[in-house]
């Protein structure tokens, strides 16, 4: 077989399985404690919409100087975020806190066929 033939051939079929590559990208969705209520409704509304099209949903909650110490506000939020995402998503890693971040990263629940 002819070198330069079998560079071709190989050159077509990585670009065939590139094709047939399926990646997941990770969106993120950033918060306050102090949000308010409507805005936090659209970004659930944004990530029930990244969840449609197949994506997963990293939410970040950032602290910043006296909201440290009320730690608990923020996850209750974002408790009631998981909840009002139920119906669509579920967690992947639950909230942990890593300095003066909150995460929580969530994947669309598989659709029944």
């Amino acid at each position: 077989m002819d070198f330069g033939k079998y560079l071709y051939e190989q050159k077509r079929k990585d670009k065939l399985n590139l094709k047939k590559q399926h990646t997941v990208s990770v969106k993120e969705l950033r918060l306050r404690p102090k949000t308010d209520q409507h805005d936090c409704d659209t970004k659930v509304n944004h990530a029930r919409e990244f969840f449609r099209k197949g994506h997963r949903v990293q939410f970040t909650m950032m602290f910043r100087g006296r909201e440290m110490a009320h730690a608990e506000l923020g996850q209750e939020l974002m408790n009631k975020i998981i909840a009002s995402l139920d119906d669509v998503a579920k967690v992947d890693q639950p909230p942990i806190m890593q300095g003066k971040r909150l995460t929580v990263l969530l994947m669309p629940k598989a659709e029944k066929l």
